[in-house]
Order: structure tokens, then sequence, then C-alpha cells
């Protein structure tokens, strides 16, 4: 009998010790960061550095070659248009050099019956888009047309519209340059001591290249002038990015100094440049031009920015932290957290952002996930979740 209860003590003090070792080497819940699908806005976008232009600008040239006597404007100065910005003392010229200057002469006035041409295209288009727009509407007042039809037509009013008055602009510009040329061929034939370069427009001086005496040759650009209050956006994207930009789409500004402020796209320039970036790789990109709906004041020409242009949103959808997808036999995946422990769950997604994707299928709201899953995380692990 002793025996007995002296070999049930030992058992039981076995099993003590078999509950102990097994509870020391059970492994611990794995604490892991959660998060909860819920409804918000997802936003698909491009991110680029940009910079502001002028958007009406004009380079004033040397019309002849000559020594440009010195510069007494500065940069932010007011100019009137017709107001003389530079003085050149050209050189004698050859018989040679005078038919090259009619040549130049004859090669303005062309380029300016071009520029008016455009002009009475631009106002023709303009018109009727406007025409286009009125119908859209009273189609969409009838439900004919969706309300996004209208925002369209409004984007091809407002895109024609800054056609139209980009055609005027080269208008200007074109016969400034056949006055330029008619009083350098005057001046010349005349024998003028000094020819007269006077501002197309009126504005600012926005930068002077050449301020010191000095010779320059024909064509030499001296100085800058334009509207610093009217500014547009510049943005250079790649151009496996730019097929999906479409005028009209919405761009936030931030980076420049102040709160984020809104622009929309205008136009998508239609030829690539190349550039090499800051790691040395050579990319093709191209420009995309964008319009602030208000210039943001302390703005001026060349001002560096930074640029988000949103390709697709949806203000109200089912969304989880991207942090939380993984490939898993070939689809997006998830570990969801079900009473202390992970289960992998495929999903269908829809719009993917930086931040956000959106989730069609295989999640429910209020779900909680593991963000950043490693790959060490197994499924069916016991987790204690952490927010």
């Amino acid at each position: 009998m002793t025996l007995n209860r002296r070999g049930a003590g030992v058992a039981a003090l076995a099993l003590v010790v078999v509950a102990l070792l097994a509870w020391w080497a059970w492994p611990s819940p794995r604490l892991v960061e959660t998060a909860q699908v819920g409804r918000g806005p997802v936003q698909v976008a491009i991110e680029e550095d940009g910079e502001t232009r002028a958007v009406d600008r004009y380079g004033v040239a040397a019309p002849v070659t000559g020594r440009l006597l010195r510069v007494v404007l500065r940069e932010g100065d007011a100019v009137r248009a017709g107001q003389v910005v530079a003085e050149i003392a050209p050189v004698p010229l050859s018989e040679a050099d005078r038919d090259l200057l009619q040549a130049k002469l004859e090669s303005a006035r062309a380029l300016k019956l071009e520029a008016e041409e455009r002009v009475r295209r631009a106002e023709a288009d303009a018109l009727q888009s406007e025409r286009d727009r009125a119908r859209v509407a009273d189609l969409v007042t009838r439900k004919f047309m969706s309300d996004q039809a209208l925002e369209q037509a409004d984007v091809a009013v407002k895109t024609k519209t800054a056609d139209l008055k980009a055609a005027k602009s080269r208008a200007v510009a074109a016969a400034a340059d056949v006055e330029a040329a008619q009083a350098a061929l005057v001046a010349v034939r005349a024998k003028a001591p000094t020819v007269r370069v006077a501002s197309p427009v009126s504005g600012r001086v926005l930068r002077i290249a050449e301020k010191s005496e000095r010779v320059v040759p024909s064509g030499t650009v001296l100085a800058t002038v334009g509207d610093p209050s009217a500014l547009e956006i510049v943005v250079d994207v790649l151009s496996n990015d730019a097929v999906r930009v479409k005028p009209g789409m919405r761009m936030l500004i931030t980076g420049w100094g102040g709160p984020e402020t809104e622009a929309a796209v205008r136009m998508v320039e239609p030829a690539a440049f190349r550039k090499i970036s800051a790691l040395g790789v050579e990319e093709q990109r191209v420009n995309v031009i964008g319009d602030f709906k208000a210039v943001p004041p302390g703005l001026g020409d060349a001002y560096r920015l930074d640029a988000r242009i949103v390709v697709a949103e949806k203000a109200d959808a089912l969304r989880v932290p991207v942090g939380t997808l993984f490939r898993r036999n070939g689809q997006w995946t998830v570990m969801r957290v079900e009473n202390g422990r992970t289960a992998a769950r495929a999903v269908v997604t829809g719009l993917v952002g930086a931040r956000y994707a959106e989730v069609t299928s295989g999640l429910a709201e209020k779900d909680e996930i593991v963000l950043y899953p490693g790959n060490d995380l197994a499924e069916g692990a016991r987790v204690v979740a952490r927010r």
C-alpha cells in the first residue's frame, strides 16, 4: 500500500514536471501590428517634382549682330509694350547680310500669318466647345446623359479657352517679331547708330540674360518678359505614366512652401524627351501642364513644387492598408486574425494607391488583419494584436 502511494506520488510529480516543461517550451503568442478593414477614400496618383512657369513669356532677342549696350533694367521691373529693353550698335553689314535680314522679315511675316490662322481656328474650336457644353447640359437636365458627361464638357471648354489664349499670345509674339525685323532692317539701311529692341508685351522682366556690354550675335535672347502672376505648372513624368494622364484630372500641389493647393491638368505634351535620372538611368519623360485653381501668393516663375496627379479615385471604398497585402499562389492575400490565430484570406482588389487599396471581395468591414506580415508568420499561429 505504501509502495502504491509512493508510486502515485512520483507519477504525479513527473506529470507536474512534464507540464511545467511543456509550458516553458510552448511558444508564446506573437505580438503583431494589426489594422481594421474600413471605409474611406482611395486615390491612385502619380507623384513627381515640378515647377511653375509663366504662361505668357516672351524672349526678347537681338535682331542684328552688334555691340550690346549695357542693359539698365533689372529683374522684376515693370515694362510696357513697345518700351525699349536694350540697344545694339550694329556692325557694318554686307549685302548678303542685308538679304538675310530681309529673309528674316519675310519669315516673320509668314509666321505671323500662321499664328493669326491658329487664332481663328482656336476661336472656332472654343465656340464649338461652348455649343457642345450647352447641348450636353440640356441632355443632362433631361436625364439622357450622366453628370460625368457635363464635367467632361466643362473640361473641354476650359481646355479650348486656354488654347485660344495661348494662340493669341503666339500671335502677339509673332507680330512683335515682325516689328523687330522691320526695325532692324530699317536701322541697317539708314545706317542708324543703334537698334532699339522693344518689349512685345506689357509685364515684368523675369530674367535678363545679358546685362553687360558685349558683342552678341543675331538671335541671342537678351531678356525674358512675362506676367509673374499668371503661372502654370510643368511636371515631367515617365512616358508610361503619361499615357494614364488626361486633361481635367486633379493635381494636388505641395512642397512649395505653403498648404496643399489644387490644380487641374490642362495638357499632356505629345512628344517625350530623354532625361538622365539622379541614379544615372536614362528615361523617356513627358511634360504635363496644369493650371492652378487659384495661384498661391508668393509663387513666382520657375519655383519648385511637388505634384500629385490623381488618375483614379473613389470617395467611399472598402479599403485596407497596402502593407497588409502579399502575393500567394498568384493572388493578393491578407492574414486575418480570428480568435487569436492567423488565417490567410485571398482577396480581390480594385484601386491600389500609395497608402490604401480597395478590396472588392474576401473581407468585411471591421475585420482585423495583420499589418506587414513577415515570411515567418505561419497560418494558424497564435498572435496578440496591437493596433
